[in-house]
């Protein structure tokens, strides 16, 4: 079995999952799409989207006694890699010398019309 970790300084899930899961050490933080928990919005630039959706993930993980720098892995979906680098600049802000390896994938859509959503692997 595993752990169900929770935050309410992130959104809530979407749909029927835990916003992150621990089994024998390992955070599994699940897709976070860039809602702000205060005011369930979110913003339009990518920027922003990038920004909230490493908040949501930092906020999981505070409530999990860790922080960003246990990341070990990140997975970005973005629905146009044409913003890579924009989105890149704000990853960096985040996890500056750490740098967790990391996937960066192109898809179609995203839930809620999201640009970006975020999944991260965190090591106690």
């Amino acid at each position: 079995m595993f752990k169900k970790i929770h935050s309410d300084h992130a959104p809530a899930a979407v749909g029927a999952y835990s916003q992150a899961v621990e089994k024998e050490k390992i955070v599994y933080v699940s897709g976070q799409l860039p809602i702000d928990p205060k005011t369930n919005e979110m913003g339009p630039t990518v920027v922003e989207q990038a920004e909230q959706s490493l908040k949501n993930i930092e906020a999981i993980l505070k409530a999990a006694d860790l922080s960003l720098e246990n990341v070990v892995k990140n997975t970005i979906f973005m629905t146009s890699l044409e913003e890579a680098a924009q989105v890149n600049e704000v990853y960096a802000k985040f996890f500056g010398s750490s740098q967790p390896a990391r996937a960066m994938v192109g898809v179609k859509e995203l839930p809620k019309g999201a640009q970006i959503e975020i999944e991260s692997i965190a090591i106690r």
